[in-house]
């Protein structure tokens, strides 16, 4: 089947430029031409799409979720599964979210509805998988649900290759405590050995397996990055050191400012109090949260100054609203509408191992688009208003207005 998006102003996550009267031709879900002005007289048999000028973009990535944490005493696991379908399908059709990268979610509900979604079976965004994530005993955020307590070398080798036997993408490993969590679960805290530590890196990487690093303070940062982590999730406390490291070992970092920034008193724009109102955040978290918020966006800001490779991840529910929520704290920290759009786009498809693929509207890549009706270089809010998303050049949701 052959699609023909006519008279769209692409942004291609190539170039910060737009580029308007563009056209580009999608046939067996690849992209095969992009072109400047007159449409394409041979239309025969294809579907074509007058964008009217509307922004046409490579779909985007959030590349740090969860499913709400729920334990199996909060809702049966069939309930569970079957909503966590349809949270990620609505990221795809009501927010144009056409890539994720989970963080932990238990009995690897997250490895289900990836090869559901892979085979075909259901619609939704391409998932990459990570089962449980990994932590100690008196680890990080136990009650959530989705936490595998381990301790000892072996130990940790045993539960990383459990997590490889039952198909997942890549490991999550909790090296520290967090923001959100009882008192004795700090981010200013690591939790394991050395021995433990090395143990568990040693195996990823003798099975060649990506790790995902939830570190939170400086010495958890420099342990992941020394031992080969693929990507470190949220940095809230940093040194220069650690941006040194980060810039010379090539290593992704995933900031996730939504944790921090999040809380009623920190609040800019009527999206952001609508979901502080529906997340009604105990005070103690929102106290813990604010007392590490300008220190986040300080280390954020500087790993983007100093050209850390940066990609754009949530960490919060629902996943519909998670990635615009963090597009808009990127720009209020500093990032420009380019840097954020990139981080979403581009860098969130290399992070998952498919930037030859997708994550930028090239010929030859995978079509997975999405069209705004405003320039989200402008205002990167723009990127809410929604009119149509593809995957692999199949239109899967159409908010446009009829005329």
């Amino acid at each position: 089947m052959k699609t023909i998006l006519t008279r769209a102003t692409l942004i291609d996550c190539v170039d910060p430029t737009p580029k308007p009267d563009s056209t580009v031709v999608v046939e067996g879900g690849r992209i095969t031409q992009i072109a400047r002005g007159a449409a394409p007289t041979d239309t025969a048999g294809a579907e074509v799409f007058d964008l009217k000028g509307a922004y046409l973009l490579p779909g985007l990535w959030d590349v740090h979720i969860h499913p709400d944490y729920l334990t199996l005493n909060d809702m049966p696991l069939p309930e569970q599964v079957t909503l966590f379908g349809h949270k990620l399908m609505a990221a795809l059709t009501e927010s144009g979210i056409t890539g994720l990268r989970c963080a932990g979610s238990h009995h690897y509900m997250d490895v289900a509805w990836k090869r559901a979604f892979d085979s075909g079976q259901h619609v939704g965004p391409r998932l990459f998988a990570s089962g449980h994530f990994l932590t100690t005993t008196g680890g990080h955020f136990l009650t959530s649900g989705h936490a595998l307590e381990v301790d000892g070398p072996y130990g940790w080798v045993k539960a990383i290759r459990e997590q490889i036997k039952n198909g997942v993408d890549h490991i999550k490993l909790n090296l520290s405590g967090g923001i959100m969590g009882p008192p004795w679960d700090l981010h200013t805290h690591s939790f394991l050995l050395d021995d433990e530590i090395r143990a568990a890196f040693a195996i990823c990487k003798q099975r060649d397996f990506k790790l995902m690093a939830h570190a939170t303070n400086p010495a958890a940062v420099k342990a992941a990055v020394t031992l080969g982590a693929h990507s470190i999730e949220h940095g809230y406390i940093m040194d220069d050191e650690c941006i040194e490291l980060l810039v010379k070992h090539g290593t992704w970092y995933v900031p996730t400012l939504a944790i921090s920034h999040l809380t009623p008193k920190q609040t800019t724009n009527l999206w952001e109090r609508n979901w502080v109102t529906q997340r009604n955040l105990a005070h103690a978290l929102c106290c813990r949260a604010e007392a590490a918020s300008d220190v986040h966006a300080t280390w954020f800001r500087k790993a983007l100054d100093a050209g850390v490779k940066m990609a754009l991840g949530s960490d919060i529910r629902p996943l519909k609203d998670a990635a615009l929520l963090e597009m808009g704290l990127w720009v209020r920290d500093g990032a420009t509408p380019w840097q954020t759009l990139v981080a979403a786009t581009r860098h969130g498809a290399a992070v998952c191992g498919m930037g030859d693929q997708l994550g930028t509207v090239e010929t030859g890549k995978l079509a997975d688009l999405i069209v705004v009706g405003a320039n989200p270089l402008e205002d990167i809010n723009n990127v809410r208003k929604l009119q149509l998303v593809f995957k692999e050049g199949r239109l899967v949701s159409d908010k446009r207005t009829p005329s």
